[in-house]
């Protein structure tokens, strides 16, 4: 398991170029603590977007993502960063583009798939500074 601190998503945030954003939203659950970063970096709104997957083994709970809970307010005309800890399979991303379908949309990713990968190297599990 890779360990990453605080400090080192900070410094990998710095040297990424990302573009102009005015929402971020992170993917709950295991997207908030990131998109919480991310948004505080950027100087940007945040908002959550909660879907279920994955049970706390890593292991699918249903065939496709589950949305519980989409974010609030008006996102017409927003630059939006879509936020996740992890995106290995695209499918939790995937089902949360769909919901955000017509809007200005660019995706993040500490590891795995999307617009913006910070740590696109680490191939393991890696030990998350938030996570106990």
């Amino acid at each position: 398991m890779v360990p990453l601190s605080f400090r080192e998503i900070s410094e990998r945030l710095k040297q990424t170029e990302l573009p102009e954003i005015d929402l971020v939203i992170g993917i709950g659950s295991g997207g908030i603590v990131p998109a919480s970063v991310v948004a505080f970096h950027l100087n940007a709104e945040l908002r959550v977007m909660v879907l279920n997957y994955r049970d706390e083994k890593n292991n699918p709970r249903y065939n496709e993502p589950k949305v519980l809970e989409k974010p609030g307010g008006d996102l017409q005309g927003k630059r939006i960063l879509l936020v996740d800890d992890v995106s290995v399979s695209g499918k939790t991303m995937q089902t949360a583009l769909l919901q955000l379908k017509g809007l200005n949309v660019k995706t993040l990713a500490m590891k795995g798939k999307a617009d913006f990968v910070l740590f696109p190297e680490i191939k393991d599990c890696v030990n998350w500074p938030w996570k106990p």
